[in-house]
C-alpha cells in the first residue's frame, strides 16, 4: 500500500509467467508512464497495446532476428574501437599539456557511443556523436537525462492519486520545456532520416540496408508517422539502456579487479587489437564465454530498468487470486534478479562464474526461467535484447581490452541516478590507464 494506493508486487515465477506470458494482454503500461515517456521515445512498439502491439511486433521482429544482428557486429565493434581511441586521444592530449589526470566520465562516452551505434545499425546513419559531442541530437538527449527532481517525484505521486496525469506535462517547469524542445528535434531528425532512407530504397541502383528502418519500410505496414515513432523508440530506449549498462559494467569491473583481469586476458587472447583493422565476426565475440558471463552478470546485478508497472485492463486473476480491473502491478527486475530462492545464497554478490559451466551460460544456474527479468519475457519482452547484448559485449571488450580501470573514489558510497533508467549518479568517474600489447 503506497499513499492509500494498493499496488500488487508480482514476485513468484507462477505469477510472473501469467503477467508476462499467458495473460500478458490483460495488463498494459500505466497511463502515467505512457504519457510521460511517449514524449521522449515516441508512440512506438514500447507503448502499443493489444492487437496494435501484436501487429507491430510481428512486423519488426525480422529486423531483430539473429541472422540480421550477426551482420551488425562489425558496426558495434567499429564504434567501440572509435570510442576507445577517442578516449585515448583525450588522455594523450591532457598529458601533452601537462595534465596527468586520467579521470574519465564514463556516462558521457557511453551515451555518445550507443547513440552512434543505434544510428548506424537502426537508421543507416552515423550521428558522429563520438567525434562531435555538441551535435544537435546528442545535446537533445543530454537535456532529457537529468535525475528526477524532488518536484517531479511529488508530481508523480499526485498524479497517481488524482488520475489523468496529462496536466503535469503542461506545467511551466524547466523539464517540461526541455522535453518539448528536445522531442521536437528528435522527431524532426527521425522524419528526415526516414525520408532519406525511403528515397534511397526507391533507387534501383541502391542496396537495401540491414538496419531496422530498412526492414520496417520493406514490410510496408508502417506509415511515415508511425515509422517516426518507432525510430524515436529505438533511438531513445536503445541508446539510453545500453549507456546505463556500460556504466554499470565499468563500475562492477572496477569493484572486482580479479574479474577485470581475467576478462582482459580472454579478450586479448582471442580478439584482434583495437589497432587491427580486421573486421570482427559475430562468432569471435559470441565464442568468448567469460565475456558472455560478465555481461550477463552486469545485466542481472544492475538492470538498467529496475521497476516496471502494469495496470489490469479487465478483471482477471494472478496465481488464483482475483485482480480487479484498474489494479496497478509492479514488477521489479532489481528484486527478482537477486532473489536467493531463485539464484542461491550468493544472489547479492557480483559473480560472473554463475554463468560459466555446462547449462549455465544463459540461466546462470537459476531455478526458474523468470529469475532473470532485465529484458522481461513473453510477447512484451524487449524486442532488441539480442541487439543490446551484442552491443554491450563489443563495448565492454574494447574498453577492458585497452584500459586498466579503477574508480576515482573507490570508497565513496554508491548513489543512484533515478530516471527512466538507473545508473551511478556521477556517471562513473574512472581512472583509465591505456595498456600496451593489444
Amino acid at each position: 500500500m503506497i499513499a492509500n494506493l494498493e499496488i500488487v508486487a508480482v514476485t513468484s515465477p507462477k505469477a510472473l509467467g501469467e503477467v508476462l506470458v499467458t495473460k500478458v494482454y490483460d495488463f498494459q503500461n500505466h497511463e502515467l508512464v505512457r504519457q510521460a515517456l511517449r514524449r521522449i521515445a515516441g508512440d512506438g512498439i514500447l507503448f502499443a497495446e493489444g492487437e496494435q502491439h501484436k501487429t507491430q511486433r510481428k512486423n519488426l521482429l525480422p529486423a531483430f532476428a539473429y541472422r540480421h544482428i550477426k551482420n551488425l557486429y562489425p558496426v558495434f565493434w567499429d564504434k567501440s574501437i572509435e570510442m576507445v581511441k577517442m578516449i585515448e586521444k583525450d588522455l594523450q592530449s591532457r598529458k601533452a599539456s601537462g595534465n596527468n589526470d586520467n579521470t574519465v566520465q564514463i556516462r558521457n562516452w557511453a551515451s555518445r557511443a550507443s547513440l552512434d551505434i543505434i544510428g548506424v545499425a537502426g537508421m543507416d546513419h552515423d550521428f558522429d556523436s563520438l567525434r562531435d559531442p555538441n551535435n544537435t541530437l546528442n545535446q537533445s538527449y543530454r537535456k532529457l537525462t537529468p535525475s528526477l527532481s524532488l518536484i517531479m517525484k511529488i508530481l508523480f505521486v499526485l498524479s497517481m492519486l488524482f488520475g489523468n496525469p496529462a496536466w503535469i506535462h503542461s506545467l511551466p517547469t524547466k523539464r517540461n520545456k526541455d522535453v518539448k524542445e528536445s522531442s521536437k528535434v528528435i522527431r524532426n531528425v527521425a522524419r528526415q532520416l526516414i525520408r532519406q532512407k525511403k528515397a534511397k530504397m526507391e533507387d534501383p541502383n541502391s542496396e537495401t540496408g540491414i538496419d531496422i528502418i530498412s526492414v520496417a519500410l520493406t514490410s510496408g505496414t508502417f506509415d511515415e508517422e508511425n515509422l517516426v515513432d518507432q525510430s524515436m523508440t529505438f533511438l531513445g530506449a536503445g541508446h539510453e539502456t545500453t549507456a546505463s549498462a556500460l556504466q554499470w559494467a565499468v563500475y562492477a569491473l572496477c569493484k572486482n579487479p580479479n574479474v577485470q583481469t581475467r576478462l582482459r586476458d580472454e579478450i586479448r587472447a582471442n580478439l584482434p587489437s583495437v589497432d587491427d583493422p580486421t573486421p570482427i565476426s559475430a562468432a569471435a565475440i559470441d565464442n568468448l564465454p567469460y565475456l558472455h558471463a560478465v555481461c550477463n552478470e552486469v545485466l542481472r546485478f544492475h538492470p538498467s530498468v529496475p521497476t516496471i508497472n502494469r495496470v489490469a485492463v479487465r478483471d482477471t486473476s494472478i496465481a488464483g487470486t482475483h485482480v480487479p480491473k484498474g489494479t496497478t502491478l509492479t514488477l521489479s527486475p532489481q528484486l527478482i534478479n537477486r532473489l536467493e530462492e531463485l539464484w542461491g545464497p550468493d544472489a547479492n554478490e557480483f559473480n560472473p562464474d554463475r554463468f560459466m559451466g555446462p547449462g549455465k551460460a544463459n540461466t546462470g544456474g537459476a531455478v526458474s526461467n523468470y529469475a532473470f527479468l532485465s529484458f522481461l519475457h513473453g510477447p512484451r519482452a524487449c524486442i532488441g535484447q539480442d541487439f543490446a547484448k551484442a552491443e554491450l559485449a563489443c563495448l565492454v571488450a574494447a574498453t577492458v581490452g585497452r584500459f586498466h580501470m579503477e574508480l576515482k573514489f573507490p570508497d565513496a558510497k554508491l548513489e543512484i541516478r533515478e530516471g527512466v533508467t538507473t545508473s551511478p549518479k556521477d556517471g562513473v568517474l574512472a581512472l583509465l590507464t591505456p595498456l600496451e600489447g593489444w
